[in-house]
């Protein structure tokens, strides 16, 4: 079965997709990444998602409206990647605008980007809505990779070594496996998000983010405020815990600077976000007591961010999941992709020891395409390992 993945991150800065093509031969699934891409949202549609993020106000109108728009723009970027790689489904995240937690309780969630939109565009079944069932059984709703982490890292627990995966998106997260013990996972904080909000907020400065870690390499860490933002009470929360923009919001940086009446100057004010993603990582992997790291998401191409995180972590073995077959920038997309597939099988997609879940649950709905509906029947055993490679490999 062929599944084009589609998601929108925490950088909502456009659509990674990813057409992989799976084959199951007894516990092992094989899948040959066809086709993977990013496309960029247009800049009005990013700018008004922007201003419905909090602490933005917006009206039923505005979700209305940004629900149709964002599903035109997954079908549009559907289209286009069928038109490279062809699929028999689609399996879509959409653009997280809100997830609601309470202390350490997740209540809800919204992820919009009409799936009917894609259905109609391509003509193919999608799976959508991946997080709902999850936190109805009493889970998180996040995170969801950690599904398609135990099974590209079982060659490395069964060989005796704790491995992670990490995720440098706008928020980081980690999925921790250990020989003999069930995965855990969690949002770690402020990856790119707090960086970006920083940069998009200087308006002479050309980007809306940190290209290459040039402000980050030309600037100096303020320790004072590198302080005040590692007190940050989200950080001694238990696992399984998740955040997004409801608390690393754009003015989360201004208030943190008002409170030590400080105004640094953009390249170290960036120099220091960058320094709280290093540190929040490297805090993560050392209580984690991890061997090998295996890095995807668009910080892993700010060096500056990379080199500090193995910088502080000499003894800990480093990759990027491109290791693995899953380009690191594709990896997301790659695991909504796998979660569609296990969704038309019957089989759950999340993992209860990461997200917090009372059970396992098969996840999403299903939006029947033009053709009438056929599910596959659910193989007799579940696969446990996964070997990505890519096309002509």
């Amino acid at each position: 079965m062929r599944v084009l993945g589609m998601i929108s991150g925490t950088s909502h800065d456009g659509i990674d997709v990813a057409v992989v093509d799976f084959q199951l031969d007894g516990t092992t699934l094989h899948g040959t990444v066809t086709h993977h891409d990013t496309v960029p949202y247009s800049e009005q549609l990013r700018a008004d998602l922007v201003d419905a993020l909090p602490p933005g106000r917006v009206t039923a109108a505005d979700i209305c409206a940004l629900d149709t728009r964002i599903g035109q723009a997954f079908a549009e970027a559907a289209r286009t990647a069928l038109a490279a790689a062809p699929a028999d489904v689609v399996c879509t995240h959409g653009q997280t605008v809100y997830h609601w937690v309470e202390g350490t309780t997740a209540l809800g969630t919204l992820q919009l980007g009409q799936p009917a939109w894609i259905a109609e565009a391509t003509g193919l079944p999608v799976v959508s809505d991946l997080r709902s069932a999850d936190i109805a059984a009493g889970g998180q709703g996040a995170p969801l990779v950690p599904d398609l982490d135990r099974m590209l890292l079982a060659t490395e627990t069964e060989r005796g070594l704790a491995a992670g995966a990490l995720n440098l998106g706008g928020i980081s997260n980690i999925t921790v496996l250990a020989p003999g013990a069930e995965p855990v996972a969690w949002d770690i904080g402020p990856a790119n998000a707090l960086i970006d909000a920083a940069v998009a907020a200087d308006l002479a400065h050309p980007d809306s983010f940190d290209r290459d870690g040039l402000l980050a390499a030309s600037g100096r860490i303020v320790h004072p405020l590198l302080a005040a933002l590692l007190d940050e009470p989200y950080y001694d929360l238990a696992p399984p815990k998740s955040s997004g923009k409801e608390i690393f919001h754009a003015g989360y940086v201004d208030e943190v600077l008002r409170r030590i009446g400080a105004r640094p100057a953009l390249n170290d004010l960036v120099a220091t976000l960058t320094a709280l993603t290093v540190e929040t990582v490297a805090r993560t992997v050392e209580e984690a007591r991890l061997d090998v790291l295996y890095a995807s998401g668009g910080g892993v191409r700010n060096p500056v961010l990379l080199e500090g995180i193995t910088h502080r972590l000499p003894q800990v073995r480093f990759h990027t999941t491109d290791a693995l077959a899953a380009p690191s920038d594709a990896k997301e997309a790659i695991a909504f992709a796998l979660l569609g597939w296990k969704t038309l099988h019957g089989l759950p997609g999340n993992v209860p020891s990461c997200t917090g879940a009372d059970a396992e649950r098969v996840l999403g709905r299903i939006t029947p395409g033009t053709a009438p509906l056929a599910l596959p029947a659910s193989p007799a055993v579940r696969p446990r390992i996964l070997v990505l490679e890519g096309a002509g490999a």
